[in-house]
């Protein structure tokens, strides 16, 4: 048995009638390694939603996208993904240096489908992963400890109409971020961003910033 239930989980569950349902859930859907079903799930999602907690032991969800295949599948209990240049703020990747738990939601929503993982991640700065990422900053890997599917039937269907032109590429010029055009972000940006914005169509006011992404 695993321990994915803890006092406060049973109290509810024994509220609600649902001991014996929750407990048998977990005898049927509780694993500690992704099977084959389970790889191919994750290895074919462009996006998914990644849990970690800060340092005043609060929660903090994000969203992380990429390419189908952005998230490697190393082995059963194993996968791994990078984190592309985001707003400077390193949230998540600071939140995983101080507290290695995490969580990830995979999710289909053109045929509602779900898979939810918990795991410890780690953080090397020289992994050798990284070659395989262009552009990426860091790459995560994550130590499976549960991983099971969820019902789905609560979940909206969505139509992809497109792929983010910002998502990193072999032999392809990423653009720049909209946002790294601000005029109020110029004096404070990265080396590698500064004077990008003149060549993208020039600096932006906050009103024309608006106007861009409207």
């Amino acid at each position: 048995m695993s321990n994915i239930y803890g006092d406060q989980h049973r109290d509810l569950q024994h509220r609600f009638d649902t001991t014996k349902l929750a407990d048998r859930l977990e005898q049927m859907i509780i694993k500690t390694a992704l099977d084959e079903t389970d790889q191919a799930f994750i290895s074919s999602r462009d996006m998914f939603f990644l849990s970690t907690i800060d340092h005043l032991g609060r929660p903090t969800v994000s969203y992380k996208g990429g390419d189908p295949g952005f998230i490697h599948i190393l082995d059963d209990q194993t996968i791994a993904f990078p984190s592309y240049d985001g707003n400077g703020m390193f949230l998540s990747m600071g939140n995983i240096q101080g507290s290695p738990d995490i969580g990830c939601l995979f999710m289909d929503m053109a045929k509602p489908n779900r898979l939810r993982l918990q795991g410890s991640a780690t953080i090397d700065l020289q992994d050798p992963l990284l070659a395989q990422y262009p552009e990426a900053d860091l790459v995560v890997r994550v130590a499976i400890q549960q991983v099971w599917v969820n019902c789905p039937r609560y979940i909206h269907r969505y139509d992809k109409v497109e792929a983010s032109q910002f998502v990193p590429r072999v032999a392809v010029q990423t653009p720049i971020a909209p946002w790294k055009r601000l005029d109020a972000v110029q004096d404070v940006l990265p080396a590698k961003d500064t004077g990008r914005a003149a060549a993208a169509g020039g600096v932006l006011t906050p009103e024309e910033y608006g106007r861009l992404i409207s």
